[in-house]
């Protein structure tokens, strides 16, 4: 008899824009990733041994394997999360400028720190890699939110076992082919193949730090599940990211447009997307006028095309979750200004859609999207909109966008909310930490402090000479 450990389920990877089976893949099993933790921490200690300067000219050799290979990894990408080639494109290039920043800090913050020194003592401070860690990928960005974690994890010393999530499965195995051929060895970067039981088995492990990207509800679970361990946890979670369009704007055309783009951009499936918009009562009709013009300008249809800005939607039930926010809010009083409802055929295609008229009592204004679709507001003035942007559970951004920098910061100040922005939206640096709050989760990346999320101190007391 097979036992439940060793047994292996296919996992079927679909073209979601299509519907078509693009592969079948055999997921680990229990004892599979076992196996793969076992090898993965006897390697680990011969890795962190590796000079860091010889760590990061392996990550280059990376880098420079994405640069060669962005057609067909950005085909890979397109074709099963649904992406428009172009943005799949845009993120590569986005996970490389990430890689940079990386190549080009690490040695500062990762070197040793001599903080105190007198005749007959030194006092200093070392970073040693925390050791074999999960990375739980998310299929939205594989590439950014990949990068901001393996990356890093790597040139510091550690070994991870990355699994990519089933929707963004061939990409996160082309990761792996290109980190392993880059010099990475194999061990030190396992890649861990499955669905929702994979990642049960990692959590179940002894690893030394976890790292999760996706819901809130996962990264709740996640964390319930490993805090006796006392090892580091960190949740990049979702969010309701509000923006507000006060009435100290001279071109509020121009803001409409980066608002849509902010707001649909692949396909509105971004943590940081913006979700729900209020606009002062003075110009709201004009920002509304100009955003449906912009949406319904937005090309949609097969994301392999050059032209196309809305592709699929990844996942088969978020339409029918979309569909639903849709029905709520029109049957609560919202009109809907372009679109509203599936498209007919073949995948998972959601017209972009602009809802107005609503209010806090419908779910679009206060449960995460995750798609093509946005709520528009009216409010009277700065501070209606405040209280309305702090009624959400999440804290992960929030935009405002008026002509006066003094009067856009006393706003943000306001907002709990781990990035903000003025005069723009829908963003992320690679120099600026990336963290959420409340149930858009804890924890940073990028920044110098991604650097060291992945590293343990250690304090020496040197005395003599």
């Amino acid at each position: 008899m097979i036992s439940e450990a060793t047994m292996q389920t296919t996992l079927k990877i679909y073209n979601p824009a299509t519907g078509e089976v693009l592969k079948e893949l055999r997921e680990d099993s229990r004892e599979a990733i076992q196996q793969k933790f076992e090898q993965a921490k006897a390697a680990q200690k011969s890795w962190a041994n590796v000079p860091l300067k010889k760590r990061i000219e392996v990550i280059a050799a990376f880098d420079k394997l994405l640069e060669s290979n962005i057609s067909s990894l950005a085909l890979t990408l397109t074709r099963e999360v649904g992406k428009p080639i172009k943005q799949s494109q845009n993120e590569i290039n986005g996970a490389k400028r990430r890689i940079k920043f990386f190549l080009e800090n690490s040695e500062k913050w990762l070197s040793d720190e001599t903080v105190y020194a007198e005749t007959g003592l030194t006092e200093k401070i070392s970073f040693e890699p925390l050791g074999v860690l999960a990375n739980i990928s998310a299929w939205n960005y594989p590439y950014l939110v990949g990068t901001n974690v393996f990356i890093p994890a790597l040139i510091a010393g550690n070994a991870v076992l990355y699994k990519p999530s089933e929707f963004s499965t061939l990409t996160g195995l082309e990761i792996g082919r290109l980190l392993h051929e880059a010099g990475v060895p194999k061990d030190v970067f396992q890649v861990v193949v499955g669905a929702k039981d994979a990642g049960e088995a990692l959590l179940d492990l002894p690893l030394n730090g976890y790292y999760f990207t996706g819901s809130y509800k996962t990264g709740q679970s996640i964390y319930e599940r490993v805090a006796p361990k006392m090892v580091p946890c960190q949740l990049e979670l979702g969010g309701k990211d509000p923006l507000y369009v006060s009435s100290d704007n001279k071109d509020v055309k121009a803001v409409a447009t980066a608002s849509a783009d902010g707001a649909f951009y692949n396909n509105g499936q971004s943590c940081c997307a913006v979700e729900r918009i209020y606009v002062n009562e003075k110009i709201y009709d004009d920002f509304v006028k100009y955003f449906v013009d912009e949406v319904t300008s937005f090309k949609a249809g097969n994301p392999e095309s050059e032209d196309i800005y809305i592709g699929a939607v990844t996942r088969k039930p978020q339409v029918d979750f979309l569909q639903k926010q849709v029905e709520d809010a029109v049957q609560k009083g919202a009109k809907v200004a372009t679109g509203g409802k599936k498209v007919e055929g073949k995948g998972n295609h959601f017209e972009p859609t602009v809802l107005v008229d609503v209010n806090h009592s419908m779910s679009v204004m206060k449960d995460e999207s995750f798609g093509p679709i946005i709520g528009i507001q009216k409010v009277k003035d700065d501070a209606e909109a405040i209280q309305l942007m702090q009624d959400t559970e999440y804290g992960l951004t929030a935009a405002v966008y008026c002509d006066s920098k003094e009067a856009g910061e006393k706003i943000l100040k306001q907002i709990d909310s781990g990035t903000v922005y003025w005069n723009c939206c829908d963003r992320v640096s690679a120099n600026l930490p990336w963290s959420g709050r409340g149930h858009s989760g804890f924890g940073a990346t990028l920044s110098y402090i991604g650097i060291r999320a992945f590293v343990k101190p250690k304090a020496y007391h040197l005395r003599g000479n």
